[in-house]
């Protein structure tokens, strides 16, 4: 049988999992899909925390330590996903060592509550780093107009980011100014470039979702034959801007100094519409230097019956740009689209956070009077938070 995750890797997309549990852990799955699946790192965020946390027998026993010590349910949080996160770095260590630090990633994200303060988000940066204590962690900071600076000062300190929700090509721009700007101070601060690792997040079903629901409100025949072209199309020319950024002069000059290029990384790849292929997301955005983040159930998928047909980015650009036009002609504002994005981003991420830590408090709570750890409060929590989608 023809190995297809193989393939997609030759073709220059690495394989990420959008996923992390403590019962993905302990029973070696996440292993078995790095030696098997060719997964080559993870991403998590607040509603994979939340779900995970649901699984609370797995939990329990430090639960209950924590419970014992009196320890604050935020603090609690941190304990119990920074665990996860380290196991899972020592897990995928050896990708990390085969690829010389490229890929190998774990990311753990900052309280999205901070999303819109910079200096509170570097130093959540700054302890989640030496708290995990692992050379292949990713921090994963959002691409608010306040995170840029927060991605600039993290990277000047040596520390690796991921930066998350971002969606439109604007902001991905500022994105990677931000990045450059980070490695020439960390740089300059005497920092080993080759160390430092960085991904940007492009979200990607969100913005049909959103495009979509509008295309439908039109609802001419020419906006409904606009459906499912947007998201594929903005990530499209994002990558024509990445290439146009790490083939100029001032890259070059990083990578001279042993930088490597901040790759984009595509996420939110599993279909919102039953309608389209279930991996059209993956199959329709392949080219060299990319990262495909993807829940189990979408590289079970291509594995299955995925198609690598080579590069599908970089002949797309015009047919790209036309999309974008044909979507302002009949009404889709895509300025307000990604404005919208952005916002309801960060705020359900911020609502999974808050679920999260009403199930921990739950769990405390349970593990102080000597019952255990809810599961079904937890799981409760984890359905809410599971709506929020993400990745």
């Amino acid at each position: 049988m023809t190995d297809k995750l193989n393939e997609l890797t030759a073709a220059g997309v690495a394989v990420w999992l959008d996923d992390l549990s403590r019962v993905r852990l302990s029973s070696g799955g996440l292993d078995q899909l790095r030696r098997e699946k060719h997964v080559a790192g993870v991403t998590t965020n607040p509603t994979i925390f939340a779900k995970a946390l649901s699984d609370a027998d797995e939990y329990n026993w430090q639960l209950r330590d924590l419970a014992t010590r009196g320890i604050e349910v935020e603090e609690s949080v941190r304990m119990l996903t920074t665990y996860d996160v380290r196991w899972a770095c020592d897990v995928m260590r050896p990708s990390y060592d085969g690829s010389d630090g490229v890929d190998g990633r774990v990311s753990i994200e900052v309280d999205p509550r901070v999303a819109h303060d910079s200096d509170r988000t570097v130093a959540e940066a700054k302890a989640l780093w030496w708290l995990v204590d692992r050379p292949n962690l990713y921090i994963k900071i959002p691409a608010t107009e306040e995170g840029l600076s927060a991605i600039t000062d993290t990277l000047a300190e040596g520390i690796s980011v991921n930066v998350t929700l971002i969606f439109g090509l604007d902001r991905y721009s500022a994105v990677m100014e931000a990045f450059l700007a980070g490695l020439e101070q960390a740089k300059a601060n005497g920092h080993d470039l080759s160390k430092i690792g960085s991904v940007a997040s492009f979200f990607v079903s969100r913005v049909d979702s959103e495009v979509d629901k509008r295309l439908e409100k039109i609802g001419s025949d020419q906006a409904k034959a606009l459906k499912g072209k947007a998201a594929i199309a903005n990530a499209q020319l994002a990558y024509e801007r990445y290439s146009e950024v790490f083939s100029s002069d001032r890259w070059k000059a990083l990578a001279a100094a042993g930088a490597h290029p901040q790759r984009p990384l595509w996420a939110s790849t599993s279909t919102k519409n039953p309608d389209y292929r279930d991996v059209i997301y993956v199959e329709e955005l392949i080219a060299p230097g990319t990262v495909n983040t993807m829940p189990e159930a979408v590289i079970h998928a291509y594995a299955d019956h995925g198609e690598t047909r080579g590069d599908t980015i970089t002949g797309a650009y015009d047919a790209a740009r036309k999309v974008f036009a044909d979507l302002e002609s009949v009404g889709v504002d895509m300025d307000d689209v990604i404005v919208t994005l952005e916002r309801e981003g960060v705020e359900k991420f911020e609502a999974s956070w808050q679920e999260l830590l009403d199930g921990v408090r739950k769990s405390l709570e349970a593990a102080a009077n000597g019952k255990g750890a809810p599961n079904k409060a937890a799981k409760g929590n984890a359905k809410a938070a599971e709506k929020a989608g993400g990745a």
